[in-house]
């Protein structure tokens, strides 16, 4: 048994205690024998989920109390582990959510550090730079590869910051353990959607008498 978390970029795996990270293509070139228990947000593979008989979509039995519209699914995971805090996915975009005693307080999205560098190269040639991540926050920048670097994470950083106050900020997404570490009151946790999913899946799993596995 297989609990899948698919994104844009990559689709994460947890398989025996073992999470694996896959590119979408390597995904795609995966061969499956057991069953898939997963949530997908990559619209452009529904055709491939819908066509094989080991993936089992989750997404229908997870109920989530918002106002938001057009919350992604990921997102809602994330959400559903938290009562009270912040919320941060940092992936192919970085979400920031608001749980206040179980209830969603709304969110918002920013691009995530892959989408600086392409935006900063839509602007010119010399600014297509991969983000320092060792770049000094306390320091002004002196090049030009830290001043993009400067901006994109002290920006990212700022607003999470006001938003956030005196709540503990919940990290999880592929950057989620780097950004944690700008923040006090920072929790990295990878498996944050995971336990979603499988609280979800023991939940079906009970009221379907196993009828699922």
């Amino acid at each position: 048994m297989i609990f899948c978390d698919i994104g844009n970029t990559n689709a994460h795996l947890l398989k025996d205690g073992h999470l694996y990270i896959k590119s979408i293509n390597e995904f795609l070139n995966l061969s499956f024998d057991e069953k898939v228990y997963y949530i997908c947000v990559n619209d452009n593979l529904k055709s491939f989920l819908d066509e094989n008989k080991n993936f089992f979509d989750l997404k229908p039995y997870m109920y989530f109390d918002t106002k938001y519209k057009g919350m992604g699914i990921d997102r809602i995971c994330a959400c559903k582990a938290v009562d009270d805090g912040v919320v941060v996915d940092a992936g192919s975009a970085i979400t920031v959510d608001i749980m206040e005693n179980g209830i969603h307080a709304g969110g918002y999205i920013l691009p995530g550090l892959t989408a600086y560098e392409a935006a900063y190269a839509l602007i010119s040639s010399r600014l297509k730079l991969d983000i320092n991540k060792d770049v000094k926050l306390d320091v002004m920048p002196k090049n030009t590869r830290d001043a993009i670097s400067y901006a994109a994470i002290k920006s990212i950083k700022l607003i999470i910051e006001n938003s956030a106050e005196n709540k503990k900020i919940y990290f999880c997404g592929g950057d989620g353990k780097y950004l944690a570490g700008f923040f006090k009151n920072a929790i990295y946790d990878q498996m944050l959607i995971f336990k979603v999913l499988k609280e979800t899946f023991d939940a079906l799993k009970s009221s379907q008498k196993g009828k699922i596995c």
